[in-house]
Parts: C-alpha cells; sequence; structure tokens
C-alpha cells in the first residue's frame, strides 16, 4: 500500500466541515498531522471549541492549533445563518478536549510540521486563507515544504457571499491574494463544484442508520442550510478531501486566478481566466466540473469507513 500522505488542515467548523473532517480523519490514504482553526464560519473561539467536539466524539488525538482571530486588514464577518449561531447546532456532543490544544499560534505549529517532516505535507484550507497567507509570508523558506495547497474557495462566476465572491475568499480577499500569487503548487476547489456535490434525502436516509457518524451528522444536516433537505445539501468542504483522495472525479483546468481586493462591489471576487485575456502564467489548478455520482458514492463511503 502507498504511504499515507500526510497532511494539515486548516478549518472552521461548520457542518460541511465536520463531514470533510470525518471523511479525512477516517481515510488510511491520509496522515492528518495538525488541525489548525480560523476565524470564518463563527468566531475562531467557536470553530475551536467544535473541532475539539469533533475529536471528542471520535476519540482522535491530533494537535490543535488556535488561528487567527480575525483577517488580515478587514472586519471578521460569519456565516452563523448557515452553519447556526455555534456553528454545529443540532447535535449534543462530549465535552471538547482542550488538551489537545497547543501553545503555540496555529502559524508557528504548521512551519514546525512542515520543517521537522521528512516528507513534504500538503495543507488543506477549508476556511479562510489567513492562517495560511501569514505563514506563507513569515516563514517564505516552507514553501519548498508543502506538496500541494489545495482550498475550498473560490468561483468561477456568481459568489454566494456577495455578487462575484465565495465566503471563505471574501472573508480574508488580502490573505487569499497572498496565497494565489505565493508561487505554490495550489488547487482550487471551488463554489461550483460545491453547488453539485449534493448529498440527496436518499443518501441522507442511507447515512442516518450507518454509525454513530451518520447520526451526527444527520443531526447536524437539519441545522444546516446550504441547500435543502428535499433538494440536496450541499457539501462544499467535502470536495477539498474528496479532491485529494479521487481527483479523477473532478474536471481540472490549469489556468490564472487572480483576486480582487479593491473592488467597490467585487471585493473577494476570483477572477478565473479560462480564455487568457489576462495572457498571465497559470498560477492554480482549477476544479470547473465534478462527477455529481461518483461523488455522492465517495461520501457514502465515506461516512461508512467512520466510527
Amino acid at each position: 500500500m502507498k504511504k499515507p500522505r500526510k497532511i494539515i488542515i486548516d478549518t472552521d467548523p461548520g457542518i460541511d466541515d465536520a463531514v470533510a473532517i470525518a471523511a479525512a480523519l477516517f481515510d488510511e490514504r491520509l496522515n492528518i498531522k495538525l488541525f489548525t482553526t480560523v476565524s470564518g464560519n463563527v468566531s475562531v473561539d467557536k470553530v475551536t471549541k467544535n473541532l475539539l467536539k469533533l475529536l471528542a466524539f471520535w476519540n482522535k488525538r491530533i494537535p490543535v492549533a488556535i488561528g487567527s482571530d480575525r483577517p488580515l486588514l478587514r472586519e471578521a464577518i460569519n456565516a452563523s445563518d448557515i452553519h447556526g449561531s455555534t456553528g454545529m447546532d443540532g447535535y449534543e456532543f462530549p465535552e471538547s478536549k482542550y488538551e489537545l490544544l497547543t501553545k503555540n499560534h496555529a502559524v508557528i505549529e504548521m512551519y514546525k510540521v512542515l520543517m521537522d517532516s521528512k516528507e513534504k505535507t500538503t495543507i488543506v484550507g477549508i476556511g479562510p486563507l489567513t492562517n495560511i497567507a501569514l505563514l506563507l509570508r513569515i516563514y517564505p523558506e516552507c514553501v519548498e515544504r508543502i506538496e500541494e495547497l489545495v482550498i475550498m474557495g473560490g468561483s468561477l462566476g456568481r459568489g454566494n457571499a456577495g455578487v462575484l465572491s465565495e465566503f471563505n475568499i471574501t472573508a480574508d480577499p488580502e490573505a487569499a491574494k497572498i496565497v494565489f500569487e505565493s508561487n505554490i503548487s495550489l488547487t482550487m476547489v471551488g463554489l461550483d463544484v460545491g453547488e453539485k456535490a449534493l448529498v440527496l434525502p436518499k443518501e441522507r436516509e442511507q447515512v442516518q442508520k450507518m454509525n454513530k457518524t451518520g447520526d451526527m451528522i444527520d443531526h447536524l444536516f437539519r441545522q444546516y442550510r446550504g441547500g435543502s433537505l428535499e433538494t440536496g445539501l450541499k457539501m462544499y468542504d467535502g470536495c477539498a478531501i474528496a479532491y485529494l483522495l479521487e481527483p479523477e472525479m473532478f474536471e481540472v483546468k490549469e489556468v490564472y486566478v487572480g483576486i480582487e481586493t479593491q473592488g467597490l462591489l467585487t471585493a473577494g471576487a476570483t477572477l478565473v481566466d479560462l480564455d487568457g485575456y489576462l495572457g498571465k502564467a497559470a498560477n492554480c489548478r482549477v476544479c470547473v466540473d465534478i462527477d455529481e455520482e461518483q461523488f455522492r458514492q465517495w461520501f457514502l463511503e465515506a461516512i461508512k469507513k467512520c466510527d
């Protein structure tokens, strides 16, 4: 068997984050070395508490480092209208495992994991990119230790937090600009494929009966406002993990992606230059489509592996 891929997950749980974390934790092809938290769906204190609750639920002992509590330059926004006031409403979790918290800030812990490993490490960013931008600016030497950065964020066209902007990018556009201009090996799994990565009622019914994880996720789904229980729930963050494990389910194009930070009406927009209008070299692999049926099958198999 191929050696498991070492990863760091930077996250802001979040209901769809919980699904992504479950899929990653129980897949033997991935070796999670560190979780880091960032202000996003709700405050950094709340998302950290949610992550620690999830790890207690699964009895997993993986270090957790608290990261940025605000964007680089802007006021914090949140998505509590989608995920509820706590970020993970709907289920009674065990007490958080605070003993898993590291003493250092997330950026320092990420740097240590990257530099201490003999092999390169992949970073999976499923929240705003504040921590990752700080890492690249404070420790530019770590770029050579990153195998790939896979982010859930951005959009080919319309947005879900602005006319043209997706939430994770709009939450900290300046951080996103730093990341996209860093010459790092970067893959963008954006809003467009997330809109198609649906858990339909028939899959939800199957998941509910699978195991304790399926029951927990079903309870969270009842509070989730990313889609609907009738038409399907959108698994944005789960797509990033699906890409790591089964990239063949995605159609991918290598293109230049620019981040708008100055536009009065368009800050946070990802300009995905599919037709080469800007004449710039490609800086990103962008997922432009997904095999919806393959994703649903992967989702069911991922939850089946969980405790």
